[in-house]
């Protein structure tokens, strides 16, 4: 017996991405709902042309609010959720297919599926981007958003499994996008780590943007993607930074004395932090044992 499938999209003024993102899903989902944000453009028109259930609702801060009234509205035995600019491949239809088969029983209760993110027209291989497994396929009435930040996965009832084949995410197409995102995202953030009762200090505006920057160009070899592996860290760490000083702004910029030889120490303490990833990059680059040693004796010297 075959299960049945709906796939749920949340969308916002997305009528240039969501008739590729319907399209892959047609004669593959048994049900299609499409959750409107209150958009302006063409999204309900395409929507409506992939014969999709459509429900209007406010365009709310918290986007994951209107992901799980979608989940609710399902009546499928699993839910799929995408967003309006990510598309479904043939392989990984086929992959969901066979766990459609399969006694419900038998299967874990939701699935983790590898996000393949092109960003200014490039697969971006490292850094937060590859694999950046999403948790998107679930049964239905076992998952949802605790709707707490805006980068949270959905939370499953009982035990997950992964798959291994990925769906494609077109992520930001321009400079304008990114930044256009970046201020609902940031404002999201902030509010969640002011809702943690989060104590903000001075040093945070260096920490925030240069441990993003170090941990996705560096530990996360970012590197290796060029360019724009170099731009977008250095992007996370602005994002980083915005994070910072709105969460500053909420506590009505509030004085904070800085004293010249903190900034000075701290500032040093980032150094020697560069110095070591910088060295650990070079050793993962090295292809010579001799080479690996020497960078590995330089490194002891800054932990």
């Amino acid at each position: 017996m075959k299960h049945t499938l709906s796939v749920v999209v949340s969308a916002y003024n997305e009528e240039k991405k969501l008739g590729t993102c319907l399209a892959s899903v047609m004669g593959f989902a048994d049900e299609i709902i499409v959750v409107d944000n209150t958009s302006s453009d063409g999204t309900v028109k395409i929507a409506k042309s992939f014969k999709a259930d459509v429900y209007k609702r406010e365009n709310f801060l918290m986007l994951n609010i209107n992901k799980n009234v979608g989940f609710e509205k399902a009546k499928g035995d699993w839910i799929l959720n995408l967003d309006a600019d990510e598309e479904v491949t043939g392989e990984l239809k086929n992959e969901i297919q066979q766990i459609l088969r399969a006694d419900l029983s038998e299967a874990k209760r939701g699935y983790w599926i590898p996000r393949k993110n092109i960003i200014f027209g490039k697969w971006i291989q490292y850094g937060l981007w590859w694999p950046d497994n999403q948790l998107r396929l679930f049964q239905r009435g076992k998952g949802k958003f605790a709707c707490r930040h805006i980068h949270e996965y959905i939370e499953v009832d009982g035990e997950t499994g992964e798959l291994s084949c990925p769906y494609i995410h077109y992520n930001y197409d321009s400079i304008s996008q990114y930044l256009n995102k970046l201020e609902r995202c940031t404002t999201s953030e902030a509010l969640a780590l002011k809702e943690s009762h989060y104590q903000l200090s001075w040093f945070d505006a260096i920490r925030f943007p240069v441990s993003d920057f170090i941990k996705i160009f560096f530990a996360q070899n970012a590197y290796k993607d060029g360019l724009h592996g170099l731009v977008l860290s250095l992007f996370q760490g602005f994002y980083s930074f915005i994070v910072f000083t709105k969460l500053w702004e909420m506590e009505q910029f509030a004085q904070k004395s800085v004293a010249l030889p903190a900034v000075v120490g701290e500032l040093k303490n980032q150094k020697r932090e560069f110095i070591y990833w910088i060295i650990s990059a070079k050793i993962r680059e090295s292809r010579h044992v001799l080479e690996k040693m020497v960078f590995k004796i330089r490194r002891r010297l800054f932990v």
